[in-house]
């Protein structure tokens, strides 16, 4: 089985590029009909698969990947078995753990890519909603309104307050602008690698667990991986200040739920969660009611801000594919 080597941010070329393209039928699956996307080299064939039952045509024929959004791994995974002249599989998520389980069954050298980008600005902007809304009430105003209850009080202010970004990339980078004009104390970001920003220094994944404890507000958004799978462990949680609040932008298994659970039932901890493990989340889980426990069905990324973001992406990418280009966000190679 080809294995894989990841370099995130990595840039690459297509697979054999140094063959010209043109006077060969190259196939293209997308999920979206051409007429949506703007500046399509003519080049390419064009196929529209967005997950259904049927494919439109043979996956041995299928050269670029561009893998349906939100149907879940079995549908992202179910023809890359066939694909034996893929080159290239492009997600239309930043994260790439839905197809990965398909990889090994790809030829090698072909080439993974992520949307780096496309969903900073929707995911952001949910991860400060949830902020806002578990440090102010918001749910408990809503309960109070459906009973018609005026149930005033003091409520904590993100003002003032120190945030730590765990998994400190372009969302991350994200968060922290709109973070800034709320006057929060303090930004502290983590991430695999110490390097320096714009913003400031980006601590090591070494230095987290000193970190915690100074943070009223965690923010995940780490990349699931087998490093990251569990990281919020109970220790994890430990360490973190009394009344302080997680907020998971990331992936569900990268928090233990039972461990969250131990924390916020017993009021020690807050959380908004995005995502969760399960997911979707059952009924009769106890996440649901667990108290001062705020959840969001997994939509950081689909907003209106997907679709021009996502289409200038892909058309930027089968545009440096026709022309044997490298390819941005490319995060792994097969056989690397």
């Amino acid at each position: 089985m080809p294995s894989l080597s990841w370099h995130p941010n990595l840039t690459n070329t297509v697979p054999d590029a140094s063959h010209s393209l043109l006077g060969m039928t190259v196939e293209v699956w997308l999920p979206f009909r051409t007429d949506e996307i703007e500046g399509l080299p003519e080049s390419l064939t064009y196929r529209y698969w967005d997950g259904g039952p049927d494919y439109p045509a043979d996956p041995a024929d299928c050269a670029f990947y561009a893998v349906p959004y939100m149907k879940g791994s079995e549908v992202a995974v179910r023809p890359m078995a066939a694909m034996t002249s893929v080159r290239v599989v492009q997600t239309l998520s930043a994260g790439v753990d839905h197809v990965e389980p398909g990889l090994s069954r790809l030829p090698e050298g072909v080439l993974l890519c992520n949307a780096r980008g496309v969903h900073d600005a929707s995911t952001a902007e949910l991860a400060l909603a949830l902020i806002l809304a578990s440090l102010r009430g918001i749910p408990d105003f809503v309960r109070g309104q459906d009973r018609e209850e005026w149930r005033a009080g003091f409520r904590p202010a993100l003002a003032d307050r120190s945030v730590l970004i765990v998994g400190y990339g372009a969302v991350g980078a994200a968060v922290e602008d709109r973070l800034v004009p709320f006057e929060v104390a303090r930004v502290a970001r983590v991430a695999r690698h110490e390097r320096e920003t714009a913003r400031g220094h980006v601590h090591p994944l070494s230095r987290l667990s000193e970190l915690l404890p100074e943070a009223d507000v965690v923010v995940i958004v780490t990349p699931l991986t087998e490093e990251t799978k569990g990281m919020v462990d109970a220790g994890f949680l430990a360490r973190m200040k009394d009344g302080a609040l997680l907020v998971n932008m990331a992936r569900g298994p990268v928090v233990d739920t039972g461990a969250l659970l131990a924390e916020t039932e017993t009021g020690r901890l807050m959380a908004a969660l995005d995502v969760t493990d399960p997911e979707p989340l059952p009924k009769g889980h106890p996440l649901w009611h667990a108290p001062g426990v705020l959840i969001s069905p997994h939509v950081g990324g689909p907003t209106s801000a997907f679709w021009p973001r996502v289409k200038r992406l892909l058309g930027l990418q089968l545009n440096r594919f026709a022309q044997g280009e490298p390819l941005q966000n490319v995060v792994s190679r097969t056989g690397a």
